[in-house]
């Protein structure tokens, strides 16, 4: 019998593909929701991004893309279903929040029209304090209630890597538990993805534009991966409250699997890292294949 793998449940690489997932999975845990409030804030997310908007190009950042906007989305939705299995429960306007905040955390990346110079990379410092600020602007159209912006700042304030959620003002302890769980949705979704270790080149060229000189190089960036494995399962413990305990309760009611298919996505990664950098030769690179992203990454080094 072939192994289930996460990337096989959902064509991830399909917009479509996820939304339809999403409101499957919304009707399960959360009836009462408006699937067409979530479908429009989606498509309007996937406009914006694909540079439909008047007065903001489209995403220009290779590694915190659209499909790292979906595939967030779809981790929260995934978070939100696993918690209500547990017990939690989540009123349909704090789900609305919590999704249209995954969808808008990286809202920060975007550029301006009259913004011409690089590209969004350059914003990688303060992208989450701009991505709040997005939501303060134009949470109408995303289905946000004026009311309801704050919630919404708190919980995209998480995604900060720095941010210690104990500091974070909240309107209250599900916003704050919200919130935790989409700052494990940001990380899961990144980490779990099967193009993670090919997406790292990406990501040193953005950490590059933003002169954030803490890698000499791509292969640097992934030796020092090996790290970041541990920070994030101590981040998860510690400032998150463990919120990726839920994804194994979605598993088992949407898909009767007995198994946290992100956790196993990226145990495999983590293998294949320390096997790349052991066995590397010459270059690293050439033992990360998938969708000749290191084709792409190599052409600038010319």
């Amino acid at each position: 019998m072939t192994e289930i793998q996460l990337a096989n449940l959902v064509q991830m690489e399909s917009p479509e593909a996820v939304l339809e997932e999403a409101i499957n999975v919304l009707a399960q845990f959360s009836p009462s929701s408006d699937p067409l409030a979530i479908r429009s804030a989606f498509n309007q997310t996937v406009s914006l991004y694909e540079g439909a908007w008047e007065d903001t190009n489209g995403c220009n950042t290779e590694y915190h893309n659209l499909q790292h906007v979906t595939d967030c989305f779809m981790a929260m939705v995934r978070l939100f279903h696993g918690a209500a299995e547990t017990g939690l429960e989540f009123t349909p306007r704090q789900v609305h929040q919590g999704l249209v905040s995954a969808l808008l955390h990286d809202t920060g990346y975007l550029q301006y029209r009259d913004d011409t110079e690089g590209t969004g990379a350059k914003y990688t410092s303060c992208h989450v304090r701009r991505g709040m600020d997005f939501v303060q602007r134009h949470f109408a159209v995303f289905g946000i209630q004026e009311s309801e912006i704050h919630a919404c700042m708190a919980i995209i304030h998480c995604t900060d890597l720095n941010c210690e959620p104990a500091s974070v003002p909240f309107p209250d302890p599900t916003t704050e538990q919200i919130g935790k769980m989409l700052a494990t949705a940001d990380i899961l979704a990144q980490m779990a993805d099967r193009t993670y270790l090919e997406k790292l080149l990406f990501l040193f060229y953005e950490l590059d534009e933003a002169r954030i000189d803490i890698y000499e190089d791509e292969v640097d960036l992934l030796h020092q991966s090996t790290d970041f494995y541990i920070r994030m399962a101590q981040r998860f413990e510690i400032q998150l409250s463990s919120s990726n305990r839920f994804m194994i309760h979605h598993f088992k009611a949407r898909w009767n699997i007995d198994d946290d298919l992100y956790q196993k996505a990226i145990d495999k990664q983590r293998v294949y890292l320390a096997n790349v950098l052991k066995n590397a030769g010459d270059d690293p690179l050439d033992q990360l294949r998938r969708n000749r992203i290191v084709e792409a990454v190599k052409s600038r080094r010319h």
